[in-house]
C-alpha cells in the first residue's frame, strides 16, 4: 500500500489505501472477528472514487477522452460526485443523470462540483425513457463530444476494485481474510474484490447484500429475471432492477436480503456505539452481516471483512433525521432516536 506522506500533486493521488477497522462493541456477540474497510476515508467520501480515477484514466489512455470531451454517466450520488470531482482535475465538462432516491443533499453536492444534474424517477422500469438510464443514452447522443461512461464501465468498475480494494483488504489482514461482505448494486465491488481474493485462496466467502425489491439474489439463486421480485424500496447504491453486466456471479457464493429500515437503524447504532459516520448502504453491510452470523456462517477463527462504502453526511436528510425515519414509520418498531436537540434563546 502506498503511503500517503508529505505533499500530494493533487486530490486523486489519495484515492484508495482506506483503513480496516476492528469493531469492538456492535459485533461483540458475534462469533469471529469483523473489520470495517471504511471507504469513506477517500477524498470523495466514497469507494466510488477508485472506479471514477479508474475508468477516467483508462478511458484517456485509450483515447476515448481527449481535450473538450464532455463525461456522462448514470448515479444514485456517489459515483457523480466522484466522477465530478475527477473531471475538475481532468479539465472535462461532467452531465449526469440522477436517480431520485438520492437525497437533495446529494444532488446539491454534485451542482455544487460543478457538474449539471438530471434528476429522473426512480421507480420506473430500466427501459423506460424517463430511467436514468435511458436519459443518459439520450443526453449521449444529443451532446457532441460526449462520452457515455457506462460504455466502458462494466470490466473496469470490476478491474478497478480487482486492483485496488482486494489487494488492499488481502495485505492488511496478512491473508488470513475468510469472508468478505459487500453491498451488490453495479456488482463492480463484489466481483473485481470477490475475483482477486479467490484468486489468493478459494476458499474465501464472497457473501452479497441485497435489499428487498431487488432481483439480484433470486437471479443468482435461480438464473431467473423475476419481475415479481421488483418493488420500490428507499436504500440508495444498493439491488438492482435489472442484471448488471459488470457483476460476476461466479465469484459471489451467497446474497442475504436486508429491509430499509433495519438498514437505516443498523447505520445509526455503528455511529453510536463505533463512532463509524457510514451510508444507508454500510448500515445495510453491517444488517446483513449480522443476519449471516445468526444463520452460522461465522465461527470463532472467521475473519470477516465488510466493505462499508461511504460517509454518513450524505443522508442527513434521510437515515441521519428523525423526522425522515418517522416519517417512513422506523420509529414504530423500534424507537432509536437521538440525543434531544435543545435550542437556547
Amino acid at each position: 500500500m502506498k503511503k500517503h506522506n508529505g505533499i500530494t500533486n493533487n486530490i486523486l493521488d489519495l484515492v484508495g489505501d482506506t483503513p480496516l477497522i476492528r469493531l469492538n462493541k456492535i459485533t461483540k456477540e458475534l462469533d469471529g472477528q469483523f473489520l470495517a474497510k471504511y471507504e469513506a476515508f477517500n477524498p470523495g467520501h466514497s469507494m466510488k472514487d477508485r472506479i471514477a480515477t479508474h475508468i477516467v484514466e483508462q478511458a484517456e489512455k485509450r483515447g476515448i477522452l481527449k481535450k473538450g470531451s464532455k463525461v456522462i454517466e448514470t448515479t444514485s450520488g456517489n459515483t457523480g460526485f466522484s466522477i465530478a470531482m475527477v473531471c475538475i482535475i481532468k479539465g472535462y465538462e461532467c452531465i449526469l443523470a440522477v436517480n431520485s432516491k438520492a437525497s437533495k443533499g446529494k444532488i446539491n453536492m454534485l451542482s455544487a462540483m460543478g457538474a449539471k444534474v438530471y434528476v429522473c424517477p426512480a421507480n420506473v422500469s430500466a427501459d423506460d425513457p424517463r430511467s436514468y438510464y435511458q436519459v443518459a443514452k439520450r443526453l449521449h447522443e444529443e451532446t457532441a463530444d460526449s462520452v457515455y461512461i457506462n460504455q466502458y464501465f462494466n470490466e473496469l468498475n470490476a478491474e478497478a476494485h480487482y486492483l485496488s480494494t482486494g489487494p488492499e483488504i488481502w495485505e492488511q489482514t496478512d491473508g488470513k481474510v475468510t469472508h468478505v461482505v459487500a453491498a451488490s448494486g453495479t456488482g463492480g465491488t463484489i466481483s473485481g474484490v470477490g475475483k482477486y481474493l479467490k484468486e489468493q485462496n478459494p476458499n474465501i466467502q464472497i457473501l452479497g447484500v441485497d435489499a428487498f425489491g431487488s432481483i439480484l439474489k433470486k437471479f443468482h439463486e435461480t438464473s431467473e429475471f423475476d419481475t415479481k421480485e421488483i418493488y420500490p424500496y428507499r436504500i440508495e447504491g444498493l439491488g438492482k432492477n435489472l442484471i448488471p453486466s459488470a457483476t460476476n456471479f461466479q465469484v459471489i457464493d451467497e446474497f442475504e436480503k436486508v429491509t430499509d429500515e433495519a438498514a437505516a437503524h443498523k447505520a445509526r447504532e455503528l455511529a453510536m456505539v463505533e463512532g463509524l459516520f457510514t451510508g444507508y448502504t454500510s448500515g445495510a453491510v453491517l444488517q446483513a452481516t449480522t443476519q449471516y452470523a445468526e444463520k452460522g456462517y461465522f465461527d470463532n477463527n472467521s475473519v470477516v471483512v465488510m466493505i462499508l462504502p461511504d460517509h454518513g453526511s450524505r443522508y442527513m436528510e434521510k437515515i441521519y433525521s428523525d423526522d425522515w425515519m418517522r416519517e417512513q414509520g422506523f420509529f414504530d418498531t423500534k424507537q432509536q432516536e437521538k440525543n434531544s436537540l435543545e435550542i437556547i434563546k
